[in-house]
């Protein structure tokens, strides 16, 4: 490792924090697992596919039961959406 590349090191929550309020990415989910991203939501019929807004540190923005609403929400608050792989 030479000298330059030791200050390009980073932290994880730098790394984490990276992009936050600027970046978000859209996730599908499932009505069984909106409990852990949003614990005070109402209970849900099982087995919905939904779609979840996040923050580039991973906080939950909005859930929605389109992608399209969820990428209409990022526009909206000048958020870039990055896909995930």
């Amino acid at each position: 490792m030479t000298r330059d590349e030791e200050h390009l090191e980073m932290q994880p929550g730098e790394l984490k924090a990276l992009g936050a309020g600027q970046i978000a990415y859209v996730k599908r989910m499932t009505s069984d697992d909106v409990s852990t991203l949003f614990p005070q939501a109402p209970h849900m019929e099982p087995g919905l596919n939904l779609w979840v807004l996040l923050n580039a540190d991973g906080t939950p923005i909005m859930l929605t039961d389109s992608r399209e609403a969820a990428l209409a929400n990022a526009a909206e608050h000048e958020l870039h959406t990055v896909g995930l792989h």
